[in-house]
């Protein structure tokens, strides 16, 4: 049985005793001088592993205005790992850094738990990214459009579902997952966090 809507959030806080998160120490926050370095490091390792697993590396530009003839193209890019199935050609775009933590990520929950797809008016898809508590909308409800770019792209414009902690996988790639309708790969077997208790994860009990 699938879980609702509101159980997305409430896994998050099992997930993380799970992994030993709940009453841990943080860790000691990090010099300014090395996250730049240690950033760059880190993306250049998940586009290696997005290949080394089947995937393709796209860099993406956010852009406004994709349902007009005009284009605003707006500040800062994101490498996406593309999967394509080479059964039907159908394709998952997942946002690097989601795909190579070994965290949990609220992307990743979504895929994973596959809440059920509640009914609203419009895209399924956004409609979907926005009741787990995600946006992927450029302008609201204005009917502008928007998304991340890529020029010559099979997916030119990418409608990619953003949550609240910046994890990010492609809002119809959710959408269908939740359907039971796996789109260029099973997510699950790439992506480096492994939820308690799935394959290849073991099962971890919450500390007292």
């Amino acid at each position: 049985m699938k879980p609702s809507l509101l159980a997305l959030f409430a896994v998050v806080s099992v997930a993380l005793a799970a992994c030993g998160g709940i009453g841990a120490s943080p860790p000691p926050p990090a010099s300014a001088a090395s996250l730049v370095p240690a950033a760059a490091s880190a993306q250049t390792a998940a586009a290696a592993y997005c290949k080394q697993t089947g995937g393709e590396v796209e860099l993406r530009q956010p852009v406004y205005g994709s349902n007009s003839s005009q284009l605003l193209f707006l500040a800062g890019q994101k490498a996406f790992c593309q999967y394509t199935s080479k059964k039907d050609g159908s394709r998952i775009h997942i946002l690097l850094e989601t795909l190579y933590t070994t965290k949990p990520s609220l992307a990743a929950l979504a895929y994973i738990l596959k809440p059920t797809v509640g009914s609203c008016s419009g895209n399924p898809a956004s409609c979907y990214c926005s009741l787990l508590g995600g946006s992927d909308q450029f302008g609201g409800t204005s009917g502008s459009g928007g998304g991340w770019y890529k020029k010559n792209g099979i997916d030119q414009t990418l409608e990619a579902c953003i949550f609240p902690d910046m994890s990010s996988i492609d809002s119809w790639g959710l959408t269908y997952h939740a359907e039971g309708i796996t789109r260029g790969i099973d997510l699950q077997k790439v992506m480096r966090y492994k939820y308690p208790g799935t394959a290849g994860a073991p099962v971890k009990s919450p500390r007292s």
